[in-house]
């Protein structure tokens, strides 16, 4: 390829350059161009200013009309709406905003979902273990409180040892004596 582009060729490759789509070479090709002329440049900077006017209100766009200040509104009252903590006039506007709102709607069916969710898997561990601890620890503890107030066996052992001993002894003395 040619250094030089034509104003032809470079307003053919001008949306691509602008967004940056075109290989490093031929993009630097452009820009000489560019630089030498004003024409081209004036069609790249209308180009490139349309380019991201358009982008612009695509972003808009995009980030969702429905996140306005009611649904901020219906977010922080979300929390004591499921908890029954409003008053019917509070509950009232948060199912008005959740009717007209299809991101407040899901953001309702999300948490209802996830209350269920967690409820069902509270029974169902619930109902797996049936043992009740508290009476299962108390128990214990009992237990080892009885142990701590048992002698240790080798004391006891020793205890043993010595009354044989003392028996044996005074058993010796008596028949010594008498």
């Amino acid at each position: 390829m040619q250094h030089q582009l034509t104003c032809e060729q470079v307003s053919a490759l001008l949306s691509f350059y602008v967004e940056d789509k075109l290989s490093e070479k031929l993009s630097e090709y452009i820009r000489l161009h560019l630089e030498s002329c004003p024409s081209c440049l004036e069609k790249y900077l209308k180009m490139k200013n349309m380019i991201n006017k358009f982008m612009d209100i695509q972003n808009k766009e995009i980030e969702n009309p429905y996140a306005n200040k009611q649904y901020e509104d219906f977010r922080n009252n979300l929390s004591a709406y499921i908890d029954n903590e409003l008053n019917d006039f509070e509950n009232i506007k948060i199912k008005k905003i959740a009717i007209s709102n299809p991101l407040a709607r899901q953001d309702l069916e999300n948490i209802y979902t996830f209350k269920k969710l967690l409820h069902s898997s509270f029974e169902k561990t619930k109902n797996d273990l049936k043992n009740d601890y508290s009476k299962s620890i108390i128990s214990q503890i009992k237990h080892e409180d009885i142990q701590e107030k048992k002698l240790d066996p080798f004391f006891t052992l020793v205890i043993s040892f010595f009354a044989m001993i003392t028996c044996i002894v005074a058993g010796i003395i008596s028949i010594l004596y008498f």
